[in-house]
């Protein structure tokens, strides 16, 4: 059972572990293992400027979600702004690799799916902006309740990239109780 005072013992871990610099520490964790997780955001609607190549979601959580498949199954949340940041950190990243993003979009009564790389995360309040290049589909001008599935970003699950940091730090705020 999850008490608070465990719960305010993860949750002060997990901030002091978001906000440090990567540091080296032993773990039982094998050197050459990779975890690949996939994220999830959500938000109320989406304005989509075509000839910009603009993806703007606005009321979006303040939560994404993430979850890696076997053998890790590991399944979590992190903050939309520390994730944002996230984004460009080690040597794997999403700046390096921009990934595919499936966005599920309600026009109406429609369901639209669409692929698309995604680019230049930037959050302001709770609007967050993309760089969205479309592979397949077509997004709407405006939608509502969106879904975006970002694909994997694989890295090394060892202390030497700063994804393994926060991602070992993400698991045992949320993971281990």
């Amino acid at each position: 059972m999850i008490t608070r005072r465990t719960l305010l013992a993860a949750t002060s871990a997990f901030a002091a572990a978001a906000a440090a610099e990567p540091v080296l520490a032993a773990t039982g964790n094998d050197p050459q293992q990779k975890v690949d997780f996939l994220f999830v955001q959500t938000a109320k609607s989406l304005a989509f400027d075509g000839l910009n190549n603009k993806l703007v979601l606005e009321g979006i959580s303040p939560i994404t979600l993430f979850f890696s498949d076997r053998p890790e199954r590991i399944a979590g949340n992190m903050q939309t702004a520390i994730f944002v940041p996230f984004w460009d950190k080690g040597k794997n990243s999403f700046l390096s690799d921009p990934p595919n993003a499936d966005i599920s979009i309600l026009e109406g009564n429609k369901l639209h799916q669409v692929v698309a790389v995604l680019q230049d995360p930037v959050l302001t309040d709770d609007t967050l902006t993309y760089t969205a290049r479309v592979l397949k589909g077509a997004i709407p001008a405006r939608g509502e309740l969106v879904s975006v599935f970002i694909d994997v970003v694989g890295m090394p699950a060892t202390p030497v990239s700063y994804a393994g940091v926060a991602r070992r730090s993400y698991r045992r705020a949320v993971i281990y109780h």
